[in-house]
Parts: C-alpha cells; sequence; structure tokens
C-alpha cells in the first residue's frame, strides 16, 4: 500500500496576507464614524462603565473588556493604520485588514513617547481596541451592523527586544474599520491633533472637523454637545471645561484649524481660516465644468465621487502639487483609483 504521508514537515508559519505600514509621511486620517459618535472614553484612567449612544434610529452601544473602553489616545493607532492605508491605496498599492509596522515608527508619528514607559502604554491601548466591543447600527462604508464586534480584530507583538520594548507588531483591523478605509469614509486630520493634551480637545477638533469642515459655522447645543464628546459631566461643568479650552486657545492658539464660542446655550465652531487643513476647497481647487462628475464616475464606478473629490483635494494640499487644471487633475486622479472591488 502506498503511504500518502508527505515526508516534509508541515508549514508551521505559513505567510500572511499582510500589508506592511512603511509610508514615513502618511497624512493623518480618521475614519468618520467614529469622529461622528462618542466610541472612545475621555477618561484617562480605566473606564468600565457601558455607554450607548442614540440619535434618532441610530444607536451605538459601547462595553469595556477588563481593561476598559479605549481611550481618545488609543485612537492614535486606528489613526496610524487608517493614514498608512490611504497612503498606500494613494500611490496604486493593495491593503488588507492584516497590517505590520514598526512600534517606533507609529510612537514617533503620533507623537507619543518612545520610552520604555510609552512601549507599554502601547501594549495597554492594543489591549483596550481588541477588548472594547460595539454594537452598532451607524453605517460605515454603506453597510449597517447589528452584531458586536471589538475596534480591532486581533494585535500581537511579533518581535520584542529584551529589555521588553516591541519591534514589529501586527494588526488585524475589524471589518467596521476597514469598510471605512476602502470605501474612502475617511477624514484628514491636522498633524498638530497629536499634540493636543486633553482628551476633550482632540474630541472636540474630530467633531469640529466632521460637522463644520469648512464651513463658515457649525453651531451645536451644549447639552447635545456634551453627548457626542461622550462627556459624562453636566451640562453645567461641561460649560466651565469648555470655557477654559476657549480661553486656553485665546491664550496660545493651541487649537488646530477650528476656534469655539459659547453662545447662549450653543457652541460656535468657526475655521481658523488662515491656517485651517480643510480650506482646501480654493479658487484654484474649485472644479470648474459641470459635467466633471458624471466623467469621475465613468472613470471611477463605485466610488463615492463626493468623497473621492475631497480626498482628491486633500492630496494636494498635503504634497503641495502645483495644478494648472482642477478639472483634468481630478479625473487623472480618478482614473488611478478605478473601479471600486469590493474585497
Amino acid at each position: 500500500m502506498t503511504n500518502l504521508r508527505s515526508p516534509l514537515l508541515p508549514d508551521r508559519h505559513p505567510q500572511k496576507d499582510l500589508f506592511v505600514c512603511d509610508i514615513i509621511d502618511a497624512v493623518p486620517k480618521g475614519d468618520m464614524a467614529s469622529m461622528e459618535h462618542p466610541v472612545f472614553t475621555l477618561s484617562t484612567k480605566p473606564d468600565m462603565k457601558p455607554r450607548r449612544y442614540q440619535r434618532g434610529d441610530n444607536f451605538i452601544e459601547v462595553s469595556p473588556s477588563r481593561y476598559g473602553l479605549a481611550t481618545v489616545h488609543d485612537r492614535d493607532v486606528l489613526i496610524y493604520c487608517i493614514s498608512q492605508c490611504m497612503a498606500a491605496l494613494n500611490e496604486g498599492r493593495q491593503v488588507t485588514r492584516s497590517m505590520r509596522f514598526k512600534a517606533h515608527d507609529l510612537l514617533v508619528a503620533t507623537n507619543r513617547q518612545t520610552s520604555g514607559q510609552g512601549y507599554q502604554l502601547l501594549k495597554d491601548a492594543l489591549r483596550r481596541l481588541q477588548g472594547t466591543q460595539i454594537e452598532t447600527n451607524i453605517r460605515q462604508g454603506g453597510k449597517e451592523y447589528y452584531r458586536v464586534f471589538g475596534l480591532i480584530e486581533s494585535a500581537e507583538i511579533v518581535r520584542e527586544t529584551r529589555e521588553g520594548r516591541m519591534m514589529d507588531v501586527e494588526i488585524t483591523l475589524s471589518d467596521w474599520v476597514f469598510d471605512a478605509i476602502e470605501n474612502n469614509h475617511v477624514l484628514t486630520l491636522n498633524k498638530h491633533y497629536f499634540f493636543l493634551r486633553k482628551p476633550l480637545e482632540r474630541r472636540l477638533y474630530e467633531l469640529a472637523r466632521k460637522h463644520c469642515g469648512s464651513q463658515k459655522r457649525w453651531p451645536c447645543g451644549l447639552e447635545l454637545l456634551r453627548d457626542k464628546c461622550g462627556s459624562g459631566s453636566t451640562v453645567k461643568e461641561f460649560r466651565r471645561l469648555l470655557s477654559k479650552i476657549i480661553e486656553d486657545d485665546d491664550a496660545h492658539d493651541h487649537m488646530p484649524d477650528y476656534r469655539m464660542t459659547i453662545e447662549g446655550d450653543n457652541v460656535i465652531f468657526r475655521p481658523k481660516a488662515e491656517e485651517a487643513v480643510v480650506a482646501l476647497p480654493l479658487q484654484a481647487l474649485r472644479l470648474r465644468k459641470l459635467d466633471t462628475h458624471d466623467y469621475a464616475r465613468r472613470l471611477a464606478p463605485g466610488w463615492d465621487i463626493y468623497n473621492l473629490e475631497d480626498e482628491w483635494r486633500s492630496w494636494v494640499h498635503d504634497k503641495a502639487i502645483a495644478v494648472k487644471d482642477p478639472d483634468k487633475h481630478f479625473l487623472s486622479f480618478c482614473k488611478k483609483r478605478g473601479p471600486y472591488k469590493n474585497g
């Protein structure tokens, strides 16, 4: 009888379908859904309290693991991963949910300390991101969810020094986050976001970037803003915290892109026009022909053309590209993207 058993040992370490994060100057990007809704806790101490946020028919429930809820500062990891993926897509490279990066590169790109404590804090962030469970029906990239999932599916330290510092880290993003990448459901963030010390400051910037954009103003009621920030403060205390941030910004001009004022029971957000990253629709970058969007849809079928236009403006702005013919340049950008491929 013939022995069908292979004389070779099994491949115990098969190559994974990995995207390697290696773009040094990737522009920071955040997914729109978690910019709009309070997914991350503002607390700097372990937050063990589940939360539910609902507006109309949309809801999101966030539950902690034994390590607590993922924090606003933990979000740095997702921003780094999203930024790397979007930069690679702009270069025509393929990306996957599983990616590998140098821990040091992430720490430097997100303005985090590179000491032993910095690496330990990154480990803690990975635990919370993997353990925080979300249930929502909020759409991300056109999909609706009615299941529980983590912000990242898994995290692995591939190599570690004798001193305990991570060298290579491997992360698999959740479908929810990766759908935002595949559908370009992301927005550019100012790099100074990573210099903001207070979690509430970061959260306010995210909301301003998502809702105000390049509009002249975005008004939001104090109570609604408190809820969108995920703050557990009373409205009175939230007003006080907000007033202090406004006072500090008046003195130091440290908040990127947007200025806030409290007018009655409303908070008004306005772009700092002379420096705002979102003031990208400059006269020179406006599409001038009425049929440009129609041509763009034929060149890049399946993509959201308006999100694609925002991505193009961000790319032109961030790379300081001189554009003589905006319509022609945008169509060339769309042609490189080609048809949208789902999976």
